[in-house]
């Protein structure tokens, strides 16, 4: 599941598996071997039966035997963390009430007020070339910058979290970027609860589950992980089903519509939710060892021939794409409201937006994981980067308009001169002018 022939196409992997048992043998990684589970019962089976299936990660055999590398690719996603993802019992209930409770504290409208700006801000940075890749100039970009709003981050914390959370998801000294990930966490942290805000990184700090400093960083960088590289990908596989033939704006297909093919069919996270079976298992024909990891495919269970109907009417309720039980992603409907957004900004702002390439010669990059382009080139009429201008001159007449960044703007003022800025310091000093 690691190289470019299953990159281009997975599905072979799914049937193949399929033809003979609902889970069966894969590789992640060269030498890190796994069950992929792409019955769509059989899916529901392991996500909702947690006295047989353990999420936490150090039952892993291979790895506590010394079978698994320290440097393994796949380890940054699948090493234990004390966080929502990778507890069970009592400790992920705790957890995961906090992390419930803060997301819940976030309307429609306040997340449609913090994606617009943005998205007119990646949007003038190059809507005059004429063209642009929409994945790694917009599509990557947007979530990054929204969690930096999202947890109240002041310019310089902001642009390390930018920076070092890109590095991680592009493999890019992986071990240098998680520490000044945790370093400018542990920071963001000390100054909220010196000085709390109307954010998510305030609200985690104020629960009542009373989160240790550590908690706390790692709750933050689950909610990282488990929102921008899903919310990329489905922004940026609903793209290409919008401006492709086969969806097309021409044809009308909603922007709803597009999210919800996607699911089913691209599913932004195809394989993941690994389980440690605490004894020995029969998975409908293929016998799974205690503590080696069973690995749910999301997409392979939405293919399921089984689920043939439902795929077909796209019935919401019936795809994984969020997984189930205990588990099941808190945010899909910000995440659902954040992917909308940016897609109608951006199809508004440019309406003449076209593939640059055949849609057949887009490359989906290699790993185990998500469904993800490498990039999304387009071509369009060039337009003046007048956007954040127009924004900021809307909001500032606005009758008792309120100040957008209220917690990143209030934060202290550092030297920034010496060092170039980030994509963050330089979206909040637009805000400031």
């Amino acid at each position: 599941m690691h190289d470019a022939s299953f990159a281009a196409d997975p599905q072979q992997v799914y049937d193949r598996l399929r033809a003979h048992a609902p889970a069966g043998p894969v590789e992640l990684a060269p030498g890190t071997d796994a069950t992929l589970v792409v019955g769509h019962e059989m899916a529901l089976r392991v996500l909702q039966n947690t006295e047989l299936f353990a999420r936490d990660a150090r039952r892993w055999k291979a790895l506590n035997e010394g079978r698994i590398g320290m440097d393994n690719p796949v380890l940054p996603m699948m090493a234990y963390r004390p966080n929502c993802l990778f507890t069970d019992g009592a400790v992920h209930l705790r957890l995961r009430k906090a992390v419930t409770d803060s997301l819940a504290r976030l309307n429609i409208t306040r997340i449609r007020r913090d994606v617009e700006p943005i998205a007119d801000y990646l949007l003038d940075r190059f809507s005059e070339r004429g063209r642009a890749d929409l994945l790694n100039d917009y599509a990557k970009l947007l979530p990054l910058l929204l969690f930096n709003k999202l947890f109240g981050c002041p310019a310089d914390i902001g642009d390390t979290l930018t920076t070092s959370m890109s590095a991680i998801f592009d493999g890019k000294d992986a071990l240098r970027a998680n520490e000044d990930l945790t370093a400018c966490l542990m920071e963001l942290i000390a100054l909220k609860r010196r000085r709390p805000g109307d954010d998510v990184t305030s609200w985690l700090i104020q629960h009542p589950a009373g989160l240790t400093d550590e908690e706390l960083k790692d709750q933050l960088v689950m909610l990282m992980g488990a929102g921008v590289e899903p919310e990329r990908n489905l922004i940026g596989n609903a793209l290409v089903l919008l401006l492709s033939g086969a969806g097309g704006r021409q044809s009308g297909m909603l922007i709803e519509e597009a999210l919800d093919h996607v699911l089913w069919n691209q599913t932004p996270i195809a394989n993941y939710a690994t389980h440690y079976p605490v004894q020995d298992v029969d998975l409908g024909g293929y016998v799974v060892e205690a503590g080696t990891p069973v690995v749910i495919s999301f997409a392979g269970a939405n293919s399921d021939p089984a689920l043939a109907e439902a795929r077909r009417t796209r019935s919401k309720g019936a795809h994984l794409a969020w997984g189930a039980g205990p588990h099941a992603c808190p945010a899909k409907d910000p995440a659902q409201v954040i992917a909308t957004t940016a897609i109608e900004r951006l199809l508004n702002a440019l309406p003449d937006l076209t593939l640059a390439v055949p849609e057949k010669d887009l490359q989906w990059r290699p790993g185990p994981f998500h469904r993800a382009l490498v990039a999304l080139p387009v071509t369009f009429s060039p337009t003046p980067a007048t956007r954040m201008a127009a924004a900021i001159q809307n909001r500032s007449s606005a009758p008792g308009a309120e100040q957008p960044l209220p917690a990143a703007s209030s934060a202290p003022v550092r030297q920034e001169s010496a060092r170039k800025k980030g994509f963050w310091s330089s979206f909040l000093d637009i805000f400031r002018v």
